[in-house]
């Protein structure tokens, strides 16, 4: 890589870790507004639900602190220019949802995991890891990694308060694009990983969620 790509991918590490995020994309709406609704009718939220819903988009902004290590750490460690260009183009989308979640903790009064800096750091060394075993165990990496966060978005979408149509909208335009990642990285000729690598990394998973529920 050259230097200046070094340095665009610190930058885009610092920021990741420290919220300061671009979107390309605007934030998602919920369906009523979507549809040219003036205002989407707004039911006040219970210290509870607001509490369970912050604890909800923390995981996920965490989620994408990781996503954002992982798909630098694939780059690093392919030599194919079509799947560093894959793996960036997947990274500027959850770059996406980087911000978008940044934005909705900060709607919820709330902030992101304290141990961001923890989380990046490991899923960098994982993501180098798992490159370096080849692209096809890379790109299967990749989509088994979308995979189970596509898992953990249903889990939020069956959770989140009834009153929170505006994380919910996040959640789902989240889902969609995990799901269209996890098919290109098979259809690029991702290997299906061995069930020891998929527990191994559901494990790994839990307690990212728990920990970042809280902290």
């Amino acid at each position: 890589m050259l230097l200046d790509d070094w340095i665009t991918e610190f930058d885009r590490g610092l920021r990741s870790m420290t919220g300061v995020s671009r979107m390309s994309r605007p934030m998602p709406k919920p369906a009523e507004l979507a549809a040219g609704a003036e205002a989407a009718e707004r039911v006040d939220m219970s210290a509870e639900e607001r509490a369970h819903a912050a604890g909800l988009m923390r995981v996920n902004h965490v989620g994408e602190v990781c996503a954002q290590a992982l798909y630098q750490a694939q780059k690093l460690a392919t030599r194919s220019p079509a799947l560093k260009q894959a793996f960036e183009h997947a990274a500027r989308e959850e770059e996406d949802h980087l911000a978008w979640t940044y934005k909705r903790l900060e709607a919820l009064d709330s902030r992101p995991s304290l141990l961001n800096p923890l989380w990046y750091a490991g899923a960098l060394a994982i993501g180098f890891a798992a490159g370096r075993f080849g692209d096809r165990v890379s790109l299967g990496f990749m989509a088994e990694t979308e995979r189970q966060v596509e898992q953990h978005l249903n889990g939020h979408l069956e959770t989140l308060p009834a009153a929170d149509h505006e994380s919910r909208a996040v959640v789902e335009q989240m889902r969609a694009d995990e799901a269209a990642h996890g098919k290109a990285a098979m259809d690029a000729g991702g290997i299906e990983l061995p069930f020891p690598a998929r527990a191994l990394m559901r494990a790994a998973s839990k307690i990212m969620t728990t920990t970042a529920y809280r902290i």
